[in-house]
């Protein structure tokens, strides 16, 4: 009976959405209208804006200024740009059109002496021919320099070695640069000027010690620019790629550990030439006076010899 019951019963209908009662559509409605005055007061009140201080923009702006700051930026961009462009274009471009060369020919037209510049010149031209034209030796053959080896730069790494005893020094060999010799001796007479026009600089004598270890690295160095002047107690081996195939140092393979004296110029010393293997150097000695200048050396030696040779001893071979 009670299953009839049930089963007969009406069926449950869903509950049914709350309405808003009277105090929730009041909040509403009251909050819709201060939405509304806010926005006529802001309307109808002319606020004022304030510039922002220098260097810093203020970030109360009104956008309406950043986007006419935007458009005249635009507008100045387009006026400038065409006028650049325009300026560019109109700039001179030059090219090599044409290469033409001819001889001169150098005669007696140009023997013609200005009779007033060589009335100006004449004390002075004597003054310097009175210093430069004495004799202090002279040559048994012609001295020149080329890499690998040349007479001029075995003479004169020789020179630098003899040199060196005016300080009580006695080194195992010498460096002198190709690039510092600037002309060549030829066989005859050799005067002052002749000395000054192949050691023109103030280059001094200068005494160093290397490691073994840094007089390879040295030699390493002279075969790679192709060979510079050394003095007779060295022996050089490059290959035509200007790699070091062997050295010795007075008969000797150098020793990586044992210490070497060594006389060159205050100008290699310092690691110039692509030799910066001297700028390890310890135990420096380089007087800086006058007559350790090696113009003056050269000049003593001839002196000191009277007639000078030099020859081609395979003291650097290229194998």
């Amino acid at each position: 009976m009670w299953a009839k019951i049930w089963a007969e019963r009406p069926p449950r209908q869903k509950p049914r959405a709350k309405a808003a009662t009277a105090a929730t559509r009041m909040g509403l409605n009251r909050h819709a209208t201060r939405k509304k005055r806010r926005k006529a007061k802001r309307k109808s009140k002319n606020i004022p804006t304030f510039a922002p201080r220098r260097g810093s923009p203020s970030r109360h702006a009104p956008c309406n200024q950043l986007n006419d700051i935007t458009n005249m930026k635009k507008t100045l961009l387009a006026l400038v740009l065409p006028v650049a462009l325009a300026m560019a274009g109109c700039r001179s471009h030059y090219e090599v059109s044409e290469i033409t060369r001819s001889r001169i020919l150098i005669d007696s037209r140009y023997d013609t002496q200005d009779t007033e510049a060589h009335k100006f010149l004449a004390p002075y031209t004597h003054k310097v021919d009175s210093l430069m034209s004495p004799v202090v030796g002279s040559a048994a053959r012609d001295l020149t320099v080329r890499r690998p080896e040349s007479t001029l730069s075995n003479l004169l790494s020789d020179i630098l070695v003899w040199g060196s005893a005016r300080f009580g020094e006695h080194p195992d060999f010498a460096v002198y640069n190709m690039g510092g010799i600037r002309a060549s001796l030829a066989k005859g007479k050799v005067t002052i000027g002749d000395v000054v026009d192949v050691a023109p600089f103030d280059n001094k004598l200068c005494l160093l010690t290397l490691t073994g270890a840094q007089v390879t690295r040295l030699f390493e160095q002279i075969a790679a620019v192709g060979g510079e002047g050394v003095s007779h107690e060295v022996a050089l081996v490059i290959s035509s790629d200007h790699k070091l195939v062997s050295a010795t140092v007075g008969g000797k393979p150098i020793d990586p550990n044992a210490s070497y004296r060594i006389a060159t110029l205050d100008y290699l010393a310092q690691g110039n030439d692509k030799l910066d293997a001297f700028k390890q150097k310890t135990q420096l000695v380089s007087p800086q006076t006058e007559e350790n200048n090696v113009r003056y050396i050269i000049m003593d030696y001839f002196r000191a010899k009277g007639t000078v040779d030099a020859a081609i001893e395979g003291r650097i071979k290229v194998q």
